[in-house]
């Protein structure tokens, strides 16, 4: 167990820092035991918080191999409970056990009068970036502002930067785009003292952000900083500089990475199941703060723009669609409106979830009580039905090889997408297809599930190919070897044994030699050591091989052989 639930308020980087190393020492072993995280008031502690967005890429990563409980200071007497309960996420609170689940908000009814000022200046961090421009520009055409203040680490040297001015002013806004890093907290000041005072600052709009993917296992405190400078040190710098002013809106721009604990992603979701807990500490506080965890939006961003097909299949799988800018943009005047201190903000394909979970009865935890699954009669009929290992038992050495390597090439095709195996070769490197380290571990878990047997995370490296990988998974399920040809030559053995039994007295000579054969056909089954007598049929003794003279040899394979 890794109890961090007596360290409220560290450091986010050190209690990450320390879920990090705890999780990928777990996965590390070969224990099948579950390591159980143990956090306190992890919806209103940043570094509590942090914990819980990491571990939830773990459990998606590695599932049944991490529990995430979070208390509420009252005890642990209903721990052995929660662990039973099978859950992989759970809240201790007041006397209670819970599970975190996502329901739909009620939108906050539109006034038809904006909650920005036209007159005050709006601040956006990332403002040259994708995202950070498609809010400039919607807050001037959908709320009147007149006022911009665009940060960027690059400011007017940006790509696009200059057209994106040029645009808003032709708007009716006047423009100052700033380079500086909002993590920096001198920079930040510097950018905040040139607002113009007849135009103060009401509205703060935080879309900065970085990206430092990798599966949890290669994860280091490098990919923590990265992530966590931008998006969660700038928060912190913003609304220490700007809680004394009069601010209308404080939106930060979170992702639902963290929510739903996207593969690949441990650093990043942490950094934004941070920022949400911030958002409440900020509201708390009398800021208008609201985090909004953004799912997939269909306009390509800087964070974005990389992912490729598989990597949006994937999303789709798990319940995310790409939302249209305009639907966005809905959600984000919904954000500025709402009294909720952390929303997702995201375009969810419930239909993908119902087909997934109607085949692999793994419906995302947050996103059970929006999409029910499979009942628990139909789970128990899948349960009575013959297992692999069961199926395969009664095939050839041959068949089972042909049956696990379709297998192998079927879920292969499914992590990227295709709709059969035929996209995949029997004999074609994965990396070759396709596969990158974020696809292995996807494979490792279909086939994990498909098989019941744990397979290691090296397990798409150690095997490229699906033939390699299907013998792997011959070995690991127990079936190596012929059903048919075994029982046809145990019988042979029996009829031997019978027929040795059943002979008249032999001479010691021939008991001799048929007792020699014997051993040296167990030493090639490798059941005793391999023996260096060998029988002269011709003289009726036993040879040493290693102190036969040459003429002794060669009198045995006269022998042996029939010469003369």
């Amino acid at each position: 167990m890794l109890d961090l639930t007596g360290r409220p308020g560290t450091d986010v980087r050190e209690s990450a820092g320390e879920a990090l190393a705890a999780v990928q020492e777990h996965l590390a072993g070969e224990s099948d035991a579950r390591l159980v995280v143990l956090t306190r008031d992890a919806v209103a502690d940043p570094a509590q918080a942090a914990v819980w967005g990491l571990v939830r890429t773990a459990q998606n990563e590695h599932p049944d191999r991490v529990v995430l409980v979070d208390t509420d200071g009252s005890g642990t007497g209903l721990l052995p409970a929660a662990l039973a309960s099978g859950e992989p996420q759970l809240a201790l609170a007041g006397g209670v056990i819970r599970v975190p689940r996502l329901v739909r908000a009620e939108a906050a009814e539109a006034t038809g009068a904006s909650p920005l000022d036209p007159d005050g200046t709006v601040l956006i961090t990332g403002g040259t970036g994708t995202l950070g421009a498609v809010a400039a520009r919607h807050v001037v055409t959908a709320h009147g502002v007149r006022r911009l203040l665009l940060l960027s680490r690059r400011g007017p040297d940006a790509p696009g930067a200059g057209d994106l001015t040029r645009e808003l002013s032709e708007l009716g806004a006047h423009v100052t785009v700033v380079a500086a890093d909002a993590a920096d907290r001198d920079q930040l000041a510097a950018a905040l003292a040139a607002v113009d005072p007849e135009h103060p600052l009401t509205a703060v709009i935080h879309t900065a952000g970085a990206l430092r993917d990798g599966v949890i296992t290669a994860q280091s405190p490098d990919h923590l900083d990265a992530v966590f400078a931008p998006k969660t040190d700038a928060a912190r710098h913003l609304h220490e500089l700007t809680k004394d002013q009069d601010l209308a809106a404080f939106v930060l721009y979170s992702s639902a990475a963290g929510t739903l604990g996207n593969p690949g992603q441990a650093n990043y979701a942490a950094a934004n199941t941070s920022l949400e807990a911030l958002a409440r500490d900020f509201r708390a506080a009398g800021t208008p703060a609201v985090a909004l965890a953004w799912g997939l939006w269909a306009e390509a961003s800087g964070m974005t723009g990389a992912l490729g097909a598989t990597d949006l299949e994937r999303g789709r799988r798990t319940g995310i669609a790409a939302m249209p800018t305009e639907q966005a943009l809905a959600l984000l005047d919904a954000g500025l409106r709402s009294s909720e201190a952390a929303l997702v903000t995201a375009r969810l394909d419930l239909a993908a979830v119902r087909r997934r979970a109607a085949t692999a009865d793994d419906v995302p935890v947050l996103l059970r009580a929006l999409v029910r699954a499979p009942h628990k009669a139909a789970r128990a009929a899948a349960a009575a039905e013959e297992s692999l290992a069961e199926r395969l038992a009664a095939l050839s050495s041959a068949q089972r090889l042909g049956a696990l390597v379709e297998l192998v090439r079927t879920q292969a095709a499914a992590v990227l997408g295709h709709a059969t195996g035929r996209a995949i070769g029997s004999d074609a490197a994965f990396k070759d297809a396709g596969f990158d380290s974020l696809a292995s571990v996807e494979l490792r878990n279909r086939l994990a599930t498909a098989t019941g047997v744990r397979l290691p995370a090296t397990l798409i490296f150690d095997h490229p190919t699906p033939v390699e990988l299907a013998g792997r998974l011959l070995e690991d399920l127990g079936l190596i070897g012929d059903p048919a040809g075994d029982a046809a030559l145990t019988a042979r053995l029996d009829s031997l044994e019978e027929a040795l039994g059943a002979l008249p007295g032999l001479a010691d000579s021939v008991r001799e030699g048929i007792g020699v054969r014997l051993l040296d056909l167990a030493a090639r089954l490798g059941a005793v050591p391999l023996t260096t007598a060998a029988f002269d049929a011709g003289s009726g003794r036993s040879i040493d091989l290693d102190t036969a003279t040459d003429d002794e040899i060669f009198q045995l394979m006269d022998g042996e052989l029939g010469l003369s």
